[in-house]
């Protein structure tokens, strides 16, 4: 490809190579829920996390992702509108909502649960109803629609900091059998990933790695030649790339695929990698194969 603004891009990339680890490098902070306290009922377990005698999960740490509230059927969860998780196009991707609406979705069904009872994320859809940007905070409110002995339906309502509606979802999870954990058995791993003593921020805290393309890249190159370039780490990867590792493996007309470390930052309180990541994974190889077909200019849709 012939040279031009995209040289700038390679020596701001190669710059980069410097840097020191980036968040999802670091030793993981946080802790997962006591087995102990997996014995008790599911709105106990998450009263624990809310009032802070349980540790907040690594996820807490990487994004600021909390929960605030917790009823029978129900569940709050705020984050900051962190820089740290705007995509290369500027506004803040559907997936990465998916993040913090999986939170309460999930909460919400657990809330009901007897003691020793696991559930997991078994679909996840998210309805976009305003572009997302950076700044204030969101917050994510989730209510239980139904529930058998093996599914929980819930849906959630998520808004920023003015209280606008900037998406609508829906989760079902399957509800397991009851398991009877060793309550000494994560006691040494749960007293190292839960340290206090940390000589920097979490993640969501510091200054903001990686870049929002430029109007001008949008304009003069197509969706398929922004998706090479940043491939062959001519153009810059963006914020959420720097925070959570997700990064583009291969790319061709009509398809993309990303790759995401699984580490324990991603990790709930128990101690799985959380069904908002996965669908944060999905929605990028989702819009990469999109975007692959939009021509030079086409930067437009992504922020209207």
């Amino acid at each position: 490809m012939s040279a031009g603004a995209g040289d700038y891009d390679v020596a701001a990339a190669g710059a980069s190579t410097a840097a020191p680890p980036e968040p999802w490098q670091e030793p993981v902070r946080g802790g997962f829920l006591d087995p102990s306290l997996f014995l008790s009922a599911g709105i106990d377990q998450l009263r624990a996390i809310v009032e802070g005698s349980a540790p907040r999960p690594p996820i807490g740490h990487l994004t600021g992702m909390r929960p605030t509230e917790v009823g029978t059927g129900s569940a709050c969860f705020s984050m900051p509108a962190s820089r740290w998780l705007l995509s290369p196009q500027g506004p803040i991707a559907n997936g990465t909502l998916a993040v913090l609406a999986d939170g309460p979705l999930g909460c919400a069904v657990q809330s009901t649960l007897a003691p020793a009872t696991p559930y997991t994320t078994s679909e996840l859809s998210l309805r976009l109803i305003q572009p997302a940007h950076a700044g204030g905070t969101f917050t994510a409110r989730g209510r239980l629609v139904h529930a058998k002995r093996s599914l929980g339906l819930s849906e959630v309502f998520l808004e920023d900091q003015d209280g606008r509606l900037l998406a609508h979802g829906s989760s079902l999870c399957l509800i397991l059998p009851s398991i009877q954990p060793d309550p000494g058995a994560d006691e040494e791993h749960l007293a190292e990933a839960d340290r206090s003593d940390h000589d920097s921020p979490d993640p969501y805290l510091r200054p903001v790695a990686g870049e929002v393309l430029a109007q001008e890249i949008w304009d003069r190159m197509s969706g398929l030649e922004v998706l090479q370039h940043q491939l062959a780490g001519k153009l810059p990867r963006p914020p959420m790339s720097h925070l959570f590792g997700i990064e583009l493996a291969e790319v061709g007309v009509g398809a993309a695929t990303f790759a995401l470390p699984a580490t324990e930052w991603l990790c709930s309180p128990l101690r799985t990698v959380e069904g908002g990541v996965i669908a944060m994974l999905a929605d990028a190889a989702l819009a990469g194969a999109i975007q692959t077909t939009v021509p030079a200019g086409g930067r437009s849709r992504w922020s209207t």
